[in-house]
């Protein structure tokens, strides 16, 4: 395994001072008020079977009564069928069930489709294309992911009404709506949800960058029930990747370049969504850790969504350290896992050459290393399109065109030359129970029809995704209070936990004279403004960029856009994104908030350079200028301007290594963390308000 770079050779040390337990206590005292009762249906039989008689509920389905007990009668036969009857273990119910099923059902199992939206629910109906009655009726497809953006109770309505099309089906089996994250302050299409009435929080790099996995679990324990009550059972979340690649633009999923970090934070993220570390119980969110495996060490930062970007690689044969976070999640008995598109490029580990195919066909890393070393049991999933078709315009594609287009979806890689059925088949030998992003079990029963498939591996599948809706307690009671909806999700006790995240997430880098936190009160920090005759300092007068002035004004600071008549400027700075392959990590100078802070320094105001870390930027430039640098992972404007006036205290420290050059970034080896030479900043290093100003680099 390569070494890392000497932290004493790097130019900044790590924190000097540790942050008082405060917050942390405060964040505890929180957790109480957080654990609001479960969503309907959250009582009754958990991982295995409880004889304790639980909450039903039907839309249509007829309710019978056994030896003094109440079960659906899904079937509507009059009788009690043996996966109907919830004193037995999930196991066995899904064994009876699937004995039970046509093959055209077993195969909408393998397929994780995609609920068709309108501005506020699903279409049902379409002339078109099809809708939710034709995937469900027709396709039989019982697993969707959502990426309707709407108010908590418009969610909650929508996706009972998919529960009630489902339950009118022959054997009346739930669905289970998938989302990927949408607490999140960073909207990409394909990776996470614009948030709608869901608590803000930092991006999940954030949540490293607050180092506290106690706090994680809360915030994933909030996101839990904020999922369960609009009627979400999955998260296709925790991404379990390993930033090595500086340049790499998911990095803002992840928890950062510390492997031994990394897997505390996603051990403790899949305890909060699924209420604990012991599996499914009918009140978890079954987490979908992603992305097995290496993810994280792309070459040249490319986006293996494209054609180009389709390798990672490992100069520094440290492949086995991106393993490590991912046995957080095994830990926490994570309920499903998503294998990387990348393929892994002349790999070769435990003296196996891997197969220079996306990791979605490899049957070493899913049945030899994931099923045998790590013992996993639960349900893969691909990630999205792996079975779709990239023709020639594909393959030419590159950012900012969007990695899909008239050709539909698809990220074959290492396979380009199969047929879509030959690829559905490959990957459900490699180990996949269900391909993502596809609403064709056709191909599933294709497959089998012409031996590629075998009936005893698709019914594995099957029991393995029955299994899990089953933990869930969807059989029992599929449904979410909408009006309860609404109160829970985005609640003020869940907001506080959110705003604390941000701030605690908030890294100090830099701090000449002590220039936050910003007071009005003299002998408290940096004082603004004249003098009254009275002794008292009026507010300062701020010139802002990207932050709301309605915000500022409300928190006593008077709002300018002349800078010279500013004693201070605060200027929010993008991810520039720069370069013709848009992995440059410093600015051009064309962007306009990199101009408005040149602007803003140019005219000798102190400037507070508010970075957005999605990835490790090259701050040098920004150091030389600003009179302190607070970098931030998502931020609400009203948090950000509390923690500039020291009503709050940033508390984050960096959970990467900032480069201070591209000639730098461009020399490390991508799988390794944290070794370009000469860092500005140190994985690790954060200023309170108490230590002091941060020391220049040069």
């Amino acid at each position: 395994m390569a070494r890392r770079t000497d932290p004493a050779a790097r130019r900044h040390g790590p924190r000097t001072t540790v942050l008082a337990g405060a917050l942390t206590a405060g964040l505890v005292g929180l957790a109480g008020i957080a654990a609001l009762p479960a969503a309907a249906g959250g009582h009754g039989p958990g991982r295995d079977h409880d004889p304790r008689q639980p909450e039903l509920g039907t839309r249509g389905v007829p309710i019978i009564t056994v030896d003094h007990r109440r079960f659906r009668d899904l079937d509507r036969d009059g009788r009690l069928t043996p996966y109907e009857d919830w004193r037995r273990s999930a196991a066995s119910r899904a064994d009876d069930l699937v004995g039970r099923m046509t093959p055209e059902e077993k195969a909408g199992l393998l397929v994780h489709g995609t609920l068709p939206t309108t501005a506020t629910g699903y279409r049902f109906e379409d002339t078109t294309s099809a809708g939710v009655t034709q995937l469900l009726g027709d396709r039989h497809i019982t697993t969707f992911i959502t990426r309707l953006s709407a108010t908590p109770a418009q969610l909650a309505t929508a996706n009972n009404a998919v529960q009630e099309a489902a339950e009118g089906q022959r054997l009346g089996i739930p669905v289970v709506v998938s989302t990927d994250p949408r607490n999140g302050f960073s909207v990409t299409a394909g990776q996470t949800v614009a948030r709608q009435g869901v608590t803000a929080m930092p991006d999940a790099i954030g949540w490293a960058a607050a180092d506290s996995p106690r706090l994680t679990r809360l915030l994933g324990d909030v996101v839990r029930q904020e999922y369960r009550a609009v009627g979400i059972q999955e998260g296709l979340s925790p991404q379990a990747d390993l930033a090595t690649e500086p340049r790499w633009t998911r990095i803002n999923g992840t928890f950062g370049s510390d492997s031994d970090d990394a897997r505390d934070q996603v051990e403790a993220y899949v305890e909060g969504l699924q209420d604990g570390d012991d599996g499914l119980r009918t009140t978890s969110v079954a987490t979908v850790t992603k992305h097995w495996v290496g993810y994280g060490a792309q070459a040249n930062g490319y986006d293996s969504h494209y054609y180009y970007g389709r390798y990672a690689i490992f100069p520094g044969d440290n492949f086995a350290e991106h393993l490590v976070p991912f046995e957080g999640a095994f830990d926490a008995q994570t309920s499903g896992i998503m294998p990387t598109y990348s393929i892994l490029q002349d790999l070769v580990y435990q003296g196996h050459a891997v197969e220079q195919t996306g990791a979605g066909f490899s049957s070493f890393l899913l049945q030899d290393v994931l099923r045998g070393d790590y013992g996993f049991d639960g349900v893969i999933v691909s990630d999205w399109g792996i079975t779709g078709s990239c023709p020639v315009e594909c393959q030419e594609t590159r950012p900012p065109a969007p990695f899909f287009g008239s050709w539909g979806v698809g990220m074959p890689w290492g396979v380009e030359d199969l047929s879509v059925v030959e690829r559905f088949a490959l990957a459900i030998n490699a180990g996949v129970d269900q391909v993502g992003g596809s609403d064709e079990p056709a191909n599933v029963l294709a497959a089998a029809d012409g031996g590629l498939l075998t009936q005893d591996r698709i019914d594995e599948s099957a029991r393995r995704v029955l299994e899990q809706k089953l933990r869930l307690g969807l059989f029992e009671n599929p449904y979410v209070d909408v009006t309860r909806a609404a109160k829970v999700a985005g609640n003020r006790w869940f907001q506080r936990i959110g705003d604390d995240a941000q701030a605690r997430s908030l890294t100090l880098l830099t701090n000449e004279d002590r220039v936050l936190p910003v007071t009005t009160r003299s002998g408290h920090g940096h004082a603004w403004g004249t003098t009254s005759g009275r002794g008292h300092r009026s507010s300062p007068t701020v010139y802002l960029s990207g932050v709301s002035a309605d915000v500022a004004r409300d928190h006593g600071l008077r709002v300018t856009t002349d800078l010279g008549s500013a004693d201070l400027a605060i200027v929010r700075l993008a991810d520039p994104r720069a370069g013709d392959d848009l992995t440059g990590l410093e600015w051009t100078g064309d962007e306009e908030d990199y101009q408005a802070f040149l602007a803003a320094t140019d005219a000798g105001v102190p400037t507070i350079a508010v970075p957005k870390l999605d990835r490790p930027l090259i701050l040098t430039d920004v150091v030389d200028r600003a009179a302190a640098v607070l970098a931030n992972y998502g931020v609400s404007d009203d948090v950000l301007v509390e923690t500039i006036l020291g009503e709050r205290s940033p508390g984050g420290e960096l959970p990467f290594e900032l480069p201070s050059s591209m000639a730098a970034v461009e020399a490390q080896l991508a799988d390794v963390p944290d070794d370009s030479a000469d860092p500005l900043f140190e994985h690790g290093f954060g200023l309170s308000y108490r230590t002091g100003h941060g020391h220049h680099h040069r």
